[in-house]
């Protein structure tokens, strides 16, 4: 599979219908492995972690999530073939899931969040099964391994703590839970549940879902300001090569 290198982290080069065909490939043949979707600020992360950059690049798939990442792959010249954001790809993945009668655990958000996420997916896509729900605030996370091996495995679990907690969720504890696909989806059950909008689809077209957020909600301003910064980062690495790539 054909990638492209931001700062070190390897995307993978693939359309919105492949990446959900590759997935349903590995659920099919029982093959563990997980989904990361990096946007700038994880990548970021990853840059200041190497073990955490370890944990993203060992995925089965890296996925672009974030418009800046395909501006960071224009600029060094990297072939990506477009945004695949998290949350439409795992609204995609659910879609062809519920064909095939497939089980999706879900992992995260405030109490009862996940159970009305569960509920609003499997009303849109008859035939998913919801083996069952847990939300993020644990302590232990035996006891969420716990949790979805009690209610029998799923073939796909959504984890939605956060990153880095969520990678660093599969990547330790994966080869204990009774599951084949993990996939790293932060606020997702949010947006599932109706708890949070998206930006309406002008917006996302445009590439200006962050710009209609900073519009929702003005404190996120100094957040935002990260992207300008990590597109001076990779223009930088772009002139100068990854000896310049120090961000202290």
């Amino acid at each position: 599979m054909k990638t492209a290198s931001i700062l070190g982290v390897h995307f993978h080069a693939v359309t919105m219908q492949q990446a959900v065909e590759l997935a349903m490939t590995r659920l099919r043949a029982r093959q563990k492995g997980y989904v990361v979707t990096p946007n700038p600020e994880i990548v970021d992360l990853c840059c200041r972690d190497s073990e955490y950059m370890g944990i993203v690049n060992r995925a089965t798939l890296v996925l672009p999530d974030g418009i800046g990442i395909i501006y960071a792959a224009k600029i060094l010249g990297e072939e990506l073939y477009g945004k695949v954001a998290g949350v439409e790809f795992a609204e995609h993945l659910v879609a062809a899931m519920a064909k095939e009668n497939m089980r999706l655990y879900l992992l995260g958000a405030k109490p009862g969040v996940a159970e009305q996420a569960g509920a609003k997916l499997c009303a849109k896509y008859p035939g998913l099964v919801l083996a069952g729900t847990h939300d993020g605030y644990f302590t232990d996370a035996q006891e969420a391994v716990d949790a979805i091996n009690s209610c029998g495995g799923a073939d796909v679990v959504f984890v939605c703590l956060g990153a880095p907690k969520q990678e660093k969720f599969i990547a330790e504890n994966m080869d204990e839970i009774h599951a084949t696909l993990f996939c790293g989806l932060g606020g997702s059950l949010d947006v599932f549940a109706g708890v949070s909008k998206r930006a309406p689809d002008i917006f996302i077209k445009l590439g200006l879902e962050w710009f209609y957020r900073l519009l929702k909600q003005p404190s996120r301003i100094g957040r935002m300001m990260k992207l300008p910064k990590f597109l001076l980062i990779v223009i930088r690495e772009r002139l100068f090569g990854r000896k310049g790539n120090n961000q202290s």
